[in-house]
């Protein structure tokens, strides 16, 4: 696979929907994925992968060995070493050495451009300004131009390479093998070669290959790598099952009823690709600044050398010295080239991604960098990214019955349960130090609850359906309640309940906050959970708009109809991998890498490692500082740049000078972007 990296896109989005079976209690959830274009400066780069171009150490290799000899020739030459200094030929090959290990990778770019008829960008400026340096005789200057470039882009490429994933591990989620059952014969075979109409058997712990309508009683499933919910789905017979859940507890039997290339997960994948596709790439500056610039430089340098023997021979009186024009002309040249911008430009961007990276947040590009600035709207999935996913007692109720009595007898019966919410539930209670006794002849109902005998009692705890199954009478209002209901019977009477509700991040408000301040005018909670229990979080959380019981389809539509709303730029945050569509369509797609699932961390353009909330809006300081300091590189770097030209056209900078005056202006670059690492967040 290849990416094909440019320095300002317009990055991707995602979806979610949950939901819990067990307890009665419906959710939403995720899924991402996308392809990423990442920037450098001032050119497109493919990179296949990682592996295709030096990385890590490697990478600075070439820039070392030409460093080393630059730094010695110089020495060599201040030190006067007769061998060295009084042999023309030597100094010249050993400069020409000094140069090919940075040189060769840019005049090899500068042919491949010149053969796609792409004769004026930066490439065939570097090479010029550095065959014009060393025509004149100024070897250093010819490797340090090319050195200084070749370790800005060392730099960037570096940066963009370890926050950059492959997005193929999303695949992973595909099963490898399908169990099909052929005239009584369990076959293992590729899922691709599985038809509509044949059964396939799914033992547990192992991964559905295929969309299907289950065949066996029941099942339950853990569908946190669709959904990124932790809560399993009980699906009973004639229920869909779809590819990506995991049975939990036994082996089913599916009847498949849609191809491999029509399961939900094949769709979600190519939503994502088709979203990516439809990526807006904007040109990075430099580039197209090169194509003015260039083409400029180099006709003001032919001009200097012809415009002044054209009137010499109109004016004989003119005293024309060719050589004189021609240095000028080549100093000209060697100003001219852009190293400061080369260098400044994405070494901005790197310091912004490790200014990030140290506070907690990977962006995948300078790229992403840059649009996060322009972000005015902020979606956020619900559960595991505003709120933990983990469970807790929010309400107890009792009928005639001490709490502490009720919640013994609950916990007791739920104790060997492997369910989540009865975890949650058997936590609780011995958190506050009440005491489980050990329960007799204990059942698991899936998709209801449990039955137990504890200390002589028959007590179910489950949902309301179980309650009803058992036919016990429970408060009509119970049906009212917002939230996840464990009810209680005691000896064929209702005893009371508890509701667990899903803990809000504890800095979630702060993060709402914050991004308002920010001047983020929009935020808004999309999930796939009921629509009372998103408002009741939206309204603890200062959310104004919440939209609730969404299919990742839904997520979909509301953030790409608001990425193409003109002068509406969103900001999609989630967690799960059906995320995936929403992370590629909107303008950044931001994940939580903590406990996110990998899919929604390999699609995500910027991952938050700290599954923080409240880290969007120290991204968005991030982005913003880097966009103001680049932008300050450029205007100074170019500003100072026609200042020098002008004085070199008209003979009164030197070479010499001219190269003090652009290393200097390099260097002033690079520490006004060091201010981002310095900058507190």
């Amino acid at each position: 696979m290849k990416t094909k990296q440019t320095n300002c896109c317009a990055p991707p989005a995602h979806t979610d929907e949950h939901e819990h079976c067990h307890h009665g209690h419906e959710h939403g959830h995720h899924d991402h994925a996308h392809n990423h274009a990442e920037g450098c400066c001032g050119h497109d780069h493919t990179h296949k992968d990682h592996d295709d171009h030096p990385n890590g150490a490697k990478a600075f290799i070439a820039p070392a060995v030409s460093f080393v000899m630059l730094i010695a020739g110089i020495l060599m030459s201040h030190y006067n070493f007769a061998f060295f200094s009084q042999n023309r030929f030597l100094e010249l090959a050993w400069y020409i050495l000094a140069f090919l290990p940075v040189g060769i990778p840019v005049i090899k770019e500068a042919i491949e451009g010149v053969m796609a008829k792409d004769f004026f960008n930066e490439f065939t400026l570097m090479v010029i300004a550095c065959v014009g340096a060393f025509c004149i005789g100024e070897f250093p200057e010819a490797v340090g131009v090319m050195l200084f470039y070749s370790l800005g882009e060392t730099l960037q490429d570096g940066a963009v390479d370890r926050a950059t994933r492959n997005i193929s591990k999303l695949l992973d989620v595909r099963s490898e093998h399908a169990h099909v059952i052929r005239e009584g014969v369990t076959l293992s075979v590729d899922p691709k070669t599985v038809g509509v109409g044949e059964t396939i058997e799914i033992k547990p712990g192992e991964r559905v290959p295929l969309d299907g309508i289950m065949e066996s009683g029941s099942g339950l499933f853990d569908t946190s790598a669709l959904t990124g919910e932790s809560v399993p789905r009980n699906i009973e017979k004639g229920g869909e099952v779809l590819a990506g859940m995991i049975s939990s507890n036994s082996t089913v039997r599916i009847r498949v009823n849609k191809e491999y290339g029509q399961s939900a997960l094949s769709r979600i994948l190519e939503l994502v690709n088709n979203a990516s596709g439809r990526k807006a790439h904007a040109e990075m500056f430099i580039r197209k600044f090169a194509r003015v610039y260039t083409p400029i430089v180099i006709a003001l340098a032919a001009l200097l050398v012809v415009v002044p023997w054209v009137i010499s021979l109109v004016s004989p009186s003119f005293n024309y010295v060719f050589s004189e024009w021609l240095y000028r002309a080549l100093v000209f040249l060697v100003i001219s080239c852009p190293c400061a911008l080369v260098i400044s430009v994405p070494l901005g961007y790197f310091a912004g991604i490790g200014a990030a990276s140290r506070a907690g947040i990977l962006f995948k590009g300078g790229n992403y960098l840059e649009a996060i600035t322009k972000i005015n709207t902020v979606a956020f999935d619900k559960t595991g990214t505003l709120t933990t996913g983990q469970f807790s007692v929010e309400k107890i109720g009792n009928s005639g019955i001490a709490n502490a009595e009720l919640l013994s007898l609950m916990a007791s019966a739920e104790l060997n349960s492997s369910h989540p919410l009865a975890k949650a539930l058997v936590d609780h209670v011995s958190s506050m130090g009440i005491e489980i006794p050990v329960a007799k002849d204990m059942q698991e109902i899936a998709g209801y609850g449990t039955k137990a005998i504890v200390e002589g009692k028959r007590v179910v705890v489950g949902n309301l359906k179980l309650l009803r199954k058992e036919n016990i009478s429970y408060p009509e209002n119970l049906n009212n309640e917002v939230g996840t209901i464990i009810a209680c019977g005691i000896d064929g009477s209702f005893g009371g309940y508890v509701i667990l509700a899903d803990t809000v991040k504890p800095d979630s408000a702060e993060a709402v906050t914050e991004l308002q301040r920010l001047g983020v005018d929009k935020v808004v909670m999309l999930s796939g959970d009921k629509k009372e229990i998103v408002a009741r979080y939206a309204e603890r959380l200062g959310i104004k708009e919440a939209h609730g019981e969404l299919l990742p389809q839904d997520k979909a539509s509301y953030v790409e109809q608001a990425a193409n709303t003109p002068g509406r730029n969103i900001a999609f945050v989630g967690d799960g991998m059906n995320d995936a569509p929403v992370l590629a369509l909107s303008n950044v797609g931001i994940a939580m890498g903590g406990l996110g699932s990998d899919a929604a961390i390999e699609s995500a353009d910027v991952v938050i490692q700290t599954d923080s909330p409240s880290k969007v809006a120290t991204a968005i300081k991030i982005g913003r500082t880097t966009h103001t300091i680049v932008t300050e590189n450029i205007i100074g770097a170019i500003g100072i740049k026609v200042i020098i030209l002008t004085l070199g056209a008209m003979g009164y900078a030197s070479l010499w000078a001219a190269v003090f005056a652009d290393v200097g202006v390099a260097l002033l670059a690079v520490l006004n972007s060091m201010r981002i690492m310095w900058k507190r967040y």
